[in-house]
């Protein structure tokens, strides 16, 4: 019975071929290769035309994550930076372990290498630009920088300027005094007492506001360009304490004999980028960067590398 039905089937392909013999090549080979899958249905075979027709499990699905993929690789072309290709970084390198500069003259720190990931995810090279602090915020306000990154605490007065990213790390200011001082507690610090500061940080800021308002008076504040030139004027007798965030100050103090941080906390503060409010782009894109990298545990790892939370 089978064979009879293939015969049939075969004398019905001639004549249909017969049949379309005056057509094109192109219009006659298409109910060719129809009868022939029909009769590989009758028959329990499957054509090699049938199998590349086919949708592959999964293919539907697979095409469309590539085409998002694609879709987010290419979206970090929608950001513009100051150059062509590179995402410069305003910064101030003597805010060690944030940022400072390495035995070879480059940059490393916290800050160094989260913005070298920030740059590499938007398909761009980080470069940094180590200036004064107090040119940090402007540089950036003035559209000369991209970013400004130097262990920055958002507040008020800075947000007046440029816009922030998201947090991505918690600082504290402290106090730093000599091992002999008189000075027990923060409290002490408005005994008509000397403060050094680094210029242009919230440190300074604090300090040198009205003592309605918490600070101890411009006056009593001595302003240094970096934290270093700060702790020289604290061991030369100028000032009798140097506030200061907590993980530059263990590192000062680690490499100054006679020097001690007090226990008591000065203030508790957030650290995010800054960028220039005409760029909402370059932040938005930041901020999905910094979520990635915060949740999958990179920023900890970053932060873990460089402070030793025993201490």
């Amino acid at each position: 019975m089978k064979k009879y039905a293939a015969l049939l089937l075969a004398g019905m392909m001639a004549l249909s071929l017969a049949a379309c013999g005056s057509s094109t090549t192109s219009s006659s080979s298409a109910p060719a290769e129809e009868k022939k899958e029909e009769a590989a249905v009758e028959t329990g075979e499957q054509t090699e035309a049938t199998q590349t027709e086919a949708p592959e499990p999964g293919a539907e699905q697979a095409e469309t994550a590539g085409t998002e993929a694609a879709a987010e690789t290419a979206a970090p072309a929608e950001v513009t930076t100051v150059s062509p290709g590179e995402l410069h970084m305003a910064t101030n390198a003597a805010f060690p372990p944030y940022e400072m500069t390495d035995d070879a003259g480059g940059y490393e720190g916290i800050d160094v290498e989260i913005a070298t990931l920030i740059a590499e995810k938007l398909g761009l090279t980080l470069v940094v630009d180590d200036m004064e602090f107090g040119s940090v915020i402007t540089s950036v306000q003035s559209g000369k920088e991209d970013i400004a990154m130097a262990g920055l605490t958002v507040n008020e007065e800075r947000k007046q300027n440029v816009d922030f990213t998201d947090s991505y790390a918690t600082g504290v200011q402290v106090v730093i005094v000599p091992e002999d001082s008189d000075i027990a507690v923060v409290d002490d610090l408005s005994n008509d007492k000397m403060i050094g500061c680094q210029d242009g940080t919230t440190g300074y800021f604090y300090c040198s506001d009205t003592p309605e308002n918490g600070g101890y008076g411009e006056d009593h504040v001595i302003s240094y360009p970096n934290g270093a030139m700060a702790i020289e004027a604290l061991k030369a007798g100028k000032v009798d304490a140097v506030v200061i965030d907590n993980e530059p100050a263990k590192q000062f103090v680690a490499v100054n004999e006679g020097l001690k941080i007090l226990e008591t906390e000065y203030v508790i503060e957030n650290y995010a980028i800054g960028v220039n409010k005409e760029n909402p782009a370059l932040r938005d894109a930041i901020n999905n960067i910094l979520v990635e990298l915060i949740n999958d545990g990179t920023v900890q790892q970053i932060l873990d590398k460089y402070i030793n939370t025993n201490e």
